[in-house]
């Protein structure tokens, strides 16, 4: 493992303890920090990388960019999104694309449940208005009850999932859209298997949790928020881009649904003469869903955990692109923790 070389070649600002480096060199792998800006800088730093570590969202590791990773055996993205890798071309070149999504599951699904719940009781509404001193809930009438109500949630992995069993108590019927998962895989938690259109139209609560791939870019555009009902939440704590903004902000004026809460947007930070600043149906928090007191420990403990496995020959615990031809030949399983 002498040879084995690990360089991060991307974060954004997330401080780094002590410990990471000394981890990892105790395991005989030789790391270092070097943020990339372009492809030139990557194949200086990290064209004889055996994995390219990236802790932030810029696209740097894309398209032809990827062609200069001549060793790279594997791209570790912590967090859970992939969207700024190419994952399509990193699996062409027999490269593993892993991630980190169970340490944000629990505290993104907690981020949805919360958006729900101000959305529906109006909670940040009456507090703008106690604080003008205006005490008068008839402001800002709550949504209906949670007790009967249908949550639909678009997607069906980690993440909704434990919202499911979170939201167990509510007595709320929920219904999922996700290609990927099968009625059986469902059933265990009591959620119908249903398409798209039928879980807009259906679904007093949507809450979003696809990843951002192609076919889901604007997988909610005009089209989708007209099938919903006008008394109707949605909330976002996936990607910006899985909502068509412009037709969101229609949607919200209009009075085609009754509001938003998003923790991601189109463009962040937003720009100040965006519209859905201004909108007192809406919810909007700074893509932090993924964060906790526990920050940014659990981060590079699931990443350093992920080095280590790779660099021993294993599997990482999540891997996107499983059908992937590694570049490293056959691995064995990945280690069971």
């Amino acid at each position: 493992m002498a040879d084995f070389k690990v360089v991060q070649v991307l974060n954004d600002g997330h401080p780094m303890p002590d410990w990471v480096r000394e981890r990892l060199e105790k395991a005989g792998i030789a790391f270092s920090v070097a943020i990339c800006w372009n492809r030139e800088e990557l194949a200086r730093h990290a064209g004889d990388a055996d994995i390219v570590w990236a802790y932030g969202g810029r696209h740097l590791l894309v398209g032809e960019n990827l062609d200069v990773l001549t060793r790279c055996g594997a791209i570790l993205r912590t967090g859970s999104g992939t969207d700024n890798v190419d994952v399509e071309r990193a699996t062409g070149l027999g490269i593993i694309v892993a991630n980190t999504p169970h340490v944000v599951t629990d505290s993104v699904a907690d981020q949805a449940i919360s958006l729900l719940f101000s959305l529906v009781r109006q909670i940040t509404a009456h507090d703008r208005f106690v604080r003008r001193q205006e005490w008068d809930f008839r402001l800002a009438m709550p949504g209906r009850r949670f007790a009967g109500a249908t949550l639909g949630l678009v997607g069906y992995g980690r993440i909704p999932r434990l919202v499911v069993h979170k939201l167990s108590g509510f007595a709320m019927s929920v219904l999922a859209s996700d290609p990927h998962v099968s009625q059986q895989d469902m059933d265990a938690q009591g959620v119908k298997k249903v398409e798209m259109a039928d879980l807009l139209a259906k679904s007093d609560y949507v809450s979003i949790h696809c990843p951002l791939t192609r076919d889901t870019w604007h997988l909610i555009g005009e089209r989708e928020l007209r099938l919903m009902k006008p008394t109707a939440y949605l909330v976002n704590t996936s990607r910006g881009w899985v909502i068509d903004e412009q037709a969101l902000i229609r949607a919200l004026k209009e009075g085609w649904i009754a509001g938003a809460g998003l923790d991601v947007m189109e463009n962040e930070p937003p720009e100040p003469a965006n519209p859905l600043l201004n909108m007192d149906n809406v919810i909007i928090t700074p893509h932090y869903s993924g964060y906790t007191d526990r920050y940014p420990v659990d981060y590079y403990e699931a990443s350093v955990e992920a080095i280590l496995d790779m660099a021993s020959g294993h599997w990482p615990p999540s891997c996107v692109n499983p059908g992937v031809n590694p570049r490293w030949g056959k691995l064995a399983p990945p280690i069971a923790r």
